[in-house]
C-alpha cells in the first residue's frame, strides 16, 4: 500500500494519518499537520483498490476497531487520535 508523503520541517515524530478523501475532517487535519510543518504520511483509504483496502482496513482496525476517520497515528501507535482534535494533535506533536 502506497502512501502520500507530506513534506515539512519537523520530522520528531512519525505521523501516519488514514484518512478519506471526501472528508471534512480529514482536509483539516491535512491541513493543521501542514500549516505546523510537520512532515506527515497519508492514506485516502477510499482510494484504494483491491489487496491495498484490504490491508489498510486491517491497518485501521489495529489502532481503531470502529475505524472512523481521520484515524491519526503517531510513532507506530505510541499515540493514537480519532478525529480531529487539533488540541491534542499540538499537544502529542509539540513534544
Amino acid at each position: 500500500m502506497k502512501c502520500e508523503v507530506v513534506p515539512g520541517k519537523k520530522k520528531t515524530h512519525q505521523v501516519k494519518i488514514y484518512t478519506l478523501s471526501t472528508c471534512g475532517w480529514c482536509k483539516k487535519t491535512k491541513q493543521l499537520l501542514k500549516d505546523l510543518d510537520i512532515e506527515y504520511e497519508y492514506v485516502d483509504v477510499d482510494k484504494l483498490t483491491g489487496e491495498d483496502i484490504a490491508q489498510a482496513n486491517e491497518e485501521v482496525k489495529k489502532y481503531n476497531p470502529h475505524r472512523t476517520y481521520p484515524t491519526i497515528v503517531i510513532d507506530k501507535g505510541k499515540h493514537v487520535i480519532l478525529g480531529f482534535n487539533d488540541k491534542e494533535i499540538k499537544e502529542k506533536l509539540s513534544k
